[in-house]
């Protein structure tokens, strides 16, 4: 059983962002321990304050008071959602007379009485330029340490990606690990009838807030995905019934086209630099992986076969490609050398497998199994050996990962009755332990998510 212990030292971490500058508060030696692989561990009691801000200063949208309780808020979900922490009741808290002293000298005892073994604690005050400054302290309570702490100066209108920042914080101190709260989601939007369905490309931030339709859905789109950067996703779209390739800019709202692939059957992924984009692309009922140079649009055939090879995707390291293929005579897994040459079968287990997906992290890759009515989503090494299920429904399907390699994000769809009601499709996650499934709200019907890189 492996555990991830936390070894804080002292240091001093610069951190640009956005609309501000983050600074890092000197830290002292402490260990907490957080388990990230086992998935009936107790997750960490954690005590998360309200940001102490003066009500008496107002901004657009309320007190900056407020804003320091809604950025608590926002903190509070992202790590409960992680499954990895247990939020202490508030209800509990015992109240200080002096709550500015508390932020430096907070007094453990009255933590370790509430059961908090971790303390979270800040304030935030607004500037004379119309800026927040939000600072925040996380507290070994049980050692009695800070661990670290950070500064940010930016606009109100970014106060939940600040939430999000603070999250990805306490997440890396508290497990090892970076994590994925700074992020967005991209995926296709559904409504109408089964026989008549709208499409539309949309996209959140990772926790359903800042939700936006980014095409009007007049145009069939399917399989957005994100480019390593976070600015630019790569989408299928088919106009006057012929399939075109679209890359999108996040920022500018610009789109042009990538191509016109005739009897494209899966729309392409970036490779891990973002100068290439690999495929693949039907001809003549024959379905084979390509290679895009985005600079100079040369394309290079990866594979030549009667069977249908589809889904590729890319190793962290750019040296290798996973994709499925029916060239053994079932739907199965493959990974070759990123040239096209040195094709092997992973996948071994019955049923039928598709939608492989390497992990960020390069140790696994996430697929879509169906067996025996049902589907699931799993990961498997990239030897094809430790293959783990991790979810089960009546149809669960295309898995993306979290930029940490932590959790997985797929589309379930509920099967219709006897009189086609029901078949409504939700996005879903579940991380690595198979154990913390959650359901993502979204306005409508949701399919074919992708998870975006943190966000730069």
């Amino acid at each position: 059983m492996k555990y991830m212990e936390i070894r804080v030292r002292l240091c001093k971490i610069l951190i640009l962002i956005m609309a501000g500058i983050a600074v890092a508060v000197p830290v002292v030696n402490a260990k907490i321990v957080v388990d990230v692989n086992r998935g009936h561990a107790d997750p960490l009691p954690i005590a998360i304050t309200d940001l102490i801000g003066n009500e008496s200063d107002i901004i657009s949208g309320g007190s900056v008071k407020n804003y320091g309780q809604r950025i608590a808020l926002v903190v509070k979900a992202d790590l409960t959602r992680s499954g990895l922490f247990q939020m202490v009741d508030s209800a509990a808290f015992i109240k200080s007379a002096n709550p500015l002293t508390t932020l430096r000298n907070p007094n453990f005892n009255n933590w370790k009485a509430i059961g908090a073994q971790a303390l979270m604690n800040g304030s935030i005050s607004l500037q004379e330029d119309g800026r927040l400054k939000v600072e925040f302290r996380l507290w070994d309570v049980l050692g009695s340490n800070q661990l670290t702490g950070l500064r940010y100066f930016t606009s109100p209108k970014n106060w939940r990606r600040i939430a999000h920042l603070i999250s990805d914080a306490i997440y890396k101190r508290l497990t090892g690990e970076s994590g994925y709260f700074d992020t967005r989601v991209v995926y296709i939007s559904e409504s109408g009838p089964a026989t008549a369905r709208v499409k539309r490309l949309a996209i959140m931030d990772q926790d359903g807030h800042n939700h936006v339709f980014l095409t009007n859905g007049k145009n069939l789109v399917l399989t957005p995905r994100f480019s390593p950067t976070a600015q630019e996703i790569t989408y299928l779209s088919y106009f006057d019934d012929n399939p075109r390739v679209y890359l999108y800019n996040i920022d500018s709202g610009k789109q042009e086209i990538l191509g016109d692939f005739p009897g494209m059957t899966f729309a392409p992924r970036f490779s891990p630099d973002g100068n290439k984009v690999i495929m693949s692309q039907a001809f003549k009922g024959n379905s084979d992986i390509y290679v895009m140079e985005l600079t100079t649009r040369r394309i290079q055939r990866l594979t030549s076969h009667t069977a249908i090879d589809t889904s590729p995707s890319y190793s962290p390291d750019s040296r290798y490609v996973t994709f499925n293929s029916d060239r053994g005579g079932s739907q199965q897994i493959y990974v070759m050398d990123a040239d096209g040459k040195n094709i092997k079968r992973i996948s071994f287990g019955k049923g039928r497998y598709s939608t492989p997906v390497w992990s960020p992290r390069g140790d696994l890759i996430a697929f879509t199994r169906q067996y025996r009515g049902k589907f699931y989503i799993g990961v498997m090494r990239p030897d094809g050996s430790g293959e783990r299920l991790l979810s089960e429904s009546y149809l669960d399907e295309g898995p993306t990962w979290t930029p940490n390699g932590r959790v997985i994000m797929y589309f379930r769809q509920q099967p219709y009755d006897s009189r086609g009601r029901g078949g409504e499709t939700q996005l879903w996650t579940v991380d690595l332990t198979g154990y913390n499934e959650r359901q993502m709200i979204t306005p409508l019907d949701a399919s074919d998510p992708a998870w975006s890189p943190l966000i730069r």
